[in-house]
């Protein structure tokens, strides 16, 4: 066991932590030359395409130091801030953390945060200084402002390059000497911790564990100690980059576990494997539950595909933990379901993902977040309300709270304006401003959960040229105005496009919203009147006029009468239709409510 070391790689968003894993493992050899690549731990394609992390992996490297040959287990963790759960999972597996920090940009919010969580779980924290390569890079100001956060001498500061290859030898050897070694006896009851799972339609869930105490053995009957069931290991091995099986995995080493498992929800990413014959007591702690932010439906277009959804999104959770679904009926949509995400860009992948991955074409609905609703009956009782629809009637209600965050900003002195102006139209409260150096500031702002989903990531990059960074933690609920904007169309209200929406911004929203939904909807037969609704009370109304033709073509001059005649019977028909005439509504036209301010 002294000669392993876990670690993991934590960063902001873009500081270099992918290209920083593919030097490593170049130099440790555990990939050949034909099997090189960029990004080479990022295997699926969104996260070639957009130079992102989504998931966490963790692969396995042998280095020699000093005449004696140590096994590093790395896992590589995402860096934006929708993410975050995966980095929690990785940092509950190891024992150290190389915190990467840009040269060029120096310490972000991301940073920050992922350091609280490492420093949280006792890790022993290697700061790496990458891109000093760069022209535009400033190592001395960046290295002072990473010794001012974490305590530590200049010299413990490691500069590197990850990009041509410098600095990667004194990385290695920093992880030798100063992580240390896992803690653990092999000869007690089996206890592993599940971080991660991944669904093979072949060899059914593939699960993911750090050994804590004890050993796993080939064909060893193991108990999942969350389901309380048992079953066989049928293989079991250490993740190089393709799978290595073994016949035994002692303590402090990390592997995957192949059991025939077919059913997804029966692993539960957290959960502590032990033996069937001789169980642990104790249940691997140090695992948080998952916080949803942002909840949307998720229907299939064809309502036939339900369960085929339903079983996409099993095989999608177990890759994805952070991923909670609920099933729902609209009446607009059909069955589907309500589906909790960390952020935007969380829900913009896991749509990409089904329709990639599984073949499925979904709709989804206005993002919104979870608010908490008391009526005069039982003013102590909480009504949740994850829907718009589920909103109590409004005369009956006592007060509706909404989910506020602690907002962290961190940004240069020239931006702070326009971030303070950006926040305060959010309905934020600045409650400090403190100075990092004289060129960066921090902004923390108490702020409704609500006005981030939609746009405020996108907007923040705009103004302040993309040097904010923007990083946020729950601070429970406050009480709010909140009103229900409703949708109707053809004097029917779509309950997909219902919005709950703080009081002062309801008309502007409603407004927008049918403007929005006038060019997207395709003309018809009949006039159709789009409105938006507060309770019984219209706020806004356009109209999409409809296609006529052109009857009194016919008439070559002669009798007005007979004109007339033509175009009213025409009129009686265009009512007809209306009363029996349905509006199909665009996928787009669900996706545009997000983009309102475009």
């Amino acid at each position: 066991m002294k000669h392993i070391r876990n670690f993991c790689i934590i960063a902001h968003i873009d500081h270099g932590k992918s290209t920083l894993a593919d030097r490593l493992l170049d130099a440790t050899g555990a990939v050949t030359d034909r099997e090189k690549q960029n990004q080479l731990l990022d295997n699926m394609d969104l996260e070639r395409e957009r130079g992102i992390t989504i998931k966490s992996h963790a692969i396995q490297m042998e280095y020699n130091y000093k005449g004696e040959t140590y096994v590093f287990n790395l896992i590589d963790t995402p860096g934006h801030v929708d993410f975050s759960y995966e980095v929690s999972r990785s940092i509950a597996a190891c024992e150290g953390a190389l915190l990467v920090v840009d040269a060029a940009q120096s310490i972000q919010a991301q940073t920050i945060s992922n350091l609280y969580l490492a420093l949280e779980n006792d890790l022993e924290i290697i700061p790496v200084l990458n891109k000093i390569d760069l022209p535009s890079a400033n190592p001395e100001e960046v290295t002072d402002d990473i010794v001012d956060l974490l305590g530590c001498k200049p010299e413990d500061i490691i500069p590197a390059s990850a990009k041509t290859g410098l600095g990667i030898e004194e990385i290695l050897n920093a992880i030798v000497e100063r992580v240390p070694a896992p803690k653990g006896n092999i000869d007690a009851p089996l206890q592993a911790l599940i971080f991660d799972s991944v669904y093979n339609s072949f060899r059914g869930v593939e699960t993911y564990f750090r050994v804590i105490n004890g050993q796993i053995r080939k064909g060893q009957k193991i108990k999942f100690i969350a389901t309380g069931k048992s079953y066989f290991a049928d293989e079991i091995g250490t993740l190089k980059l393709k799978q290595d099986p073994k016949k035994v995995i002692s303590a402090g080493d990390v592997g995957y576990l192949i059991t025939g498992i077919k059913e997804a929800k029966e692993v539960k990413v957290g959960d502590t494997l032990t033996d069937t014959d001789h169980p642990t007591t104790e249940i691997v702690a140090g695992f948080e539950e998952v916080k949803p932010m942002v909840f949307a439906g998720i229907y299939p277009v064809d309502t036939e595909e339900y369960e085929d959804l339903r079983s996409s999104m099993e095989k999608l959770q177990l890759n994805d933990a952070s991923l909670v679904f609920l099933p729902e009926s609209s009446a607009a949509l059909g069955f589907g379901f309500r589906c909790g995400f960390l952020g935007m860009l969380h829900l913009e992948i896991i749509q990409e993902r089904l329709e990639r991955e599984f073949d499925m074409t979904v709709i989804t609905t206005v993002p919104n977040v979870s608010y908490h609703a008391f009526t005069r009956k039982n003013p102590d009782t909480i009504i949740p309300v994850n829907n718009p629809s589920d909103l109590p009637d409004p005369s009956f209600m006592e007060r509706v709270e909404e989910p506020y965050i602690k907002a962290s900003i961190i940004t240069k002195a020239d931006f702070v304006g326009n971030v303070m102006s950006l926040c305060i139209e959010k309905r934020g409260v600045i409650t400090n401003q403190t100075y990092l150096t004289t060129e960066r500031v921090e902004l923390s702002f108490d702020m409704p959960l609500a006005e981030i989903v939609f746009d405020f990531y996108d907007r923040l990059k705009t103004v302040s040229k993309g040097y904010a960074s923007f990083d946020y933690t729950p601070i429970g609920m406050r009480a709010s105005k909140l009103v229900k904007v409703d949708i109707l169309l053809n004097a029917t209200p779509v309950d997909a496009l219902s919005a709950l929406i703080h009081a002062d911004n309801a008309y502007n929203i409603g407004k927008k919203m049918c403007e929005k939904l006038r060019e997207l909807i395709p003309r018809q037969q009949f006039d159709i009147p789009i409105q938006a609704a507060i309770g019984a009370k219209i706020i806004s109304r356009e109209t999409i006029k409809a296609l006529r033709k052109d009857v009194t073509a016919k008439c070559y001059g002669g009798d007005i009468s007979r004109k007339r005649k033509l175009l009213e019977k025409q009129k009686k028909g265009k009512k007809k239709m209306r009363q029996v005439g349905n509006v199909e509504i665009p996928q787009q036209a669900f996706m545009a409510v997000l983009k309102l301010n475009d």
